[in-house]
């Protein structure tokens, strides 16, 4: 979808004035997560048959870091906290692991952790709220059986700020594109008003070809059963932002963010023209064989231009032909080998110097990645040192928290009002972190383990932390070890163990000492001659 070109159409039709230029950045961004931008990814050169453009290899850095720091912020491990259980119940479900309720029904988590990796290379992520099959009377929605809430999930390229103030955006618009009779539309929502009034509307257009070949727009019915508008009072806004937590230091895009690598796109570029000269070097560094054409069998072509074959037509790529003195008979001169030298080391040197500075620069620390084996993978060592990551998360998680409440405040409303469901509005509602960033897994789990070996911690809370189960199953996974391990008693003339250290002489002439049930140790008694008995 052209962004421009509709929201150029929007500010002529509607009386707009939205800075369509900023949406030039966001391209930009955008072709850098795909990893392809053209007048950097290309790179003209010279055949036989004329100039041709050859592709540049890319690691796409831009995407890996986008999805690192999504995984970083919402992941797995991360969880609401919800104090009424009526309200945890209708959001969460009764799972401990929070995949029930209506967050399950609207796949939630892993929508939201795409929204996280989006927002980081547009700029913007927005959680957008809105109703199916709403009873609406007059214009006013108010509470139906058959009222579905749905959530939209939408990066900077579909939001159009419409009212910011104080750098908060309480008004908007949200484009997507989507199939209306099995052809090509756009979708429009528009949310206005404010905390007394708020209005929701939907339209929909086709996009055609004009004859200067710009896209043509078009209004178009709403679809059958949907309303083109709905009123809500005394709503909380029915859509959240959150962007990277970096000061934006371009102009225009009032209301919208910065990609998370605005400032390291040259970074990005050093990685992939080291790692395309890395593959060029291996590709163009095999065995050559320079030799006079006069070794050669000669040929001659249906054109009559005759042409030296190699001695070996399999490997024809290693040989080349040199000029040769007509008459010249130098056999020293008829063939030269040459291997060039890979520059393995110094090609490995210049990506993971790029890789250091891109990931720095994205927030993420210095030795983010190794670069081994032609893969990008997360330094081991970097592991022990996270203060640049850690303060970086730190900050990122306050917008994104301010999103994921604010739009579960938003449903909670529409459920209650909308739905007539048994929810507490003001309930308190926080996001649980999980901070991996900080120590991860392994080295956490080895930790625990140490402690409860120690004493420090409990047996069964290693256990519990370790396999997922809940702390009354650790409990008596914990009990049933201790009983299976249990060293059984010695008993000496009948009767139980000894409270105090004994010892034993066997006739060997070894002697054994005992405290209560185990053998502390064994030595030869003193003054005993060793003597072996089978």
């Amino acid at each position: 979808m052209n962004i421009t070109a509709f929201l150029n159409y929007l500010n002529k039709t509607r009386g707009w004035a939205i800075d369509a230029d900023y949406y030039g950045y966001i391209e930009t961004w955008r072709q850098w997560w795909q990893g392809s931008v053209p007048k950097v990814h290309t790179r003209a050169a010279e055949y036989a048959n004329g100039p041709k453009k050859r592709p540049i290899a890319s690691l796409r850095m831009p995407k890996r870091v986008c999805e690192d720091w999504a995984n970083l912020l919402l992941n797995d491990r991360t969880t609401f906290q919800i104090k009424d259980a009526a309200t945890a119940r209708y959001l969460l479900g009764d799972d401990e692991q929070q995949v029930g309720g209506l967050l399950r029904e609207l796949h939630f988590w892993r929508n939201a952790n795409a929204l996280v990796e989006q927002a980081y290379w547009s700029g913007t992520g927005a959680f957008v709220l809105s109703a199916e099959n709403l009873t609406v009377v007059k214009g006013k929605a108010v509470p139906g059986p058959d009222t579905r809430l749905k959530l939209d999930y939408d990066p900077a390229s579909c939001i159009l700020p419409l009212r910011v103030e104080r750098g908060i955006v309480s008004e908007a618009a949200f484009v997507s594109e989507c199939m209306m009779e099995g052809k090509p539309a756009v979708y429009l929502q528009t949310h206005t008003g404010n905390e007394t009034r708020r209005t929701i509307r939907n339209e929909w257009f086709r996009v055609t070809d004009g004859v200067s070949g710009a896209p043509v727009f078009e209004a178009l019915q709403a679809p059958p059963g949907t309303a083109e508008s709905i009123t809500v009072e005394g709503s909380p806004p029915w859509f959240t932002l959150f962007s990277p937590a970096a000061v934006k230091n371009l102009d225009g895009g009032t209301g919208l963010g910065m990609s998370v690598f605005a400032e390291a796109l040259a970074e990005a570029q050093g990685i992939d023209l080291a790692f395309d000269n890395y593959r060029e070097d291996i590709r163009l560094g095999h065995k050559k064989i320079f030799y006079s054409a006069d070794i050669c069998r000669k040929v001659v072509d249906q054109e009559g231009v005759e042409h030296s074959i190699p001695p070996d037509d399999d490997v024809q790529s290693q040989f080349v032909t040199l000029p040769q003195k007509e008459g010249s008979l130098d056999q020293s001169s008829e063939y030269h080998e040459y291997n060039p030298d890979l520059r393995v080391e110094q090609n490995h040197k210049a990506v993971q110097d790029m890789l250091n500075l891109f990931s720095f620069k994205c927030g993420l620390g210095c030795h983010r990645y190794n670069f081994e084996l032609g893969n990008v993978t997360t330094a081991t060592e970097y592991n022990g040192s996270r203060q640049d990551l850690v303060a970086s998360a730190n900050k990122n998680q306050i917008p994104i928290e301010g999103a994921l409440v604010g739009i579960v405040r938003a449903i909670l409303w529409a459920a209650k009002n909308l739905q007539g469901a048994a929810v507490d509005l003001d309930t308190p509602i926080s996001v649980d972190w999980d901070d991996s960033y900080i120590t991860d897994a392994e080295t956490r789990m080895s930790q625990m383990r140490d402690d409860a070996l120690s004493g420090l911690l409990p047996r069964y809370k290693y256990l519990s932390a370790r396999y997922g189960v809940s702390e009354e199953d650790a409990r008596k996974l914990a009990q049933e070890a201790a009983d299976e391990n249990k060293q059984p008693e010695l008993s000496f003339g009948g009767g139980g163990c000894w409270p105090r250290t004994i010892s034993t002489t066997h006739p060997t002439g070894w002697c054994f000492y005992f405290s209560r049930s185990r053998m502390i140790s064994c030595g030869m008694w003193p003054g005993a001659s060793p003597k072996w008995t089978p």
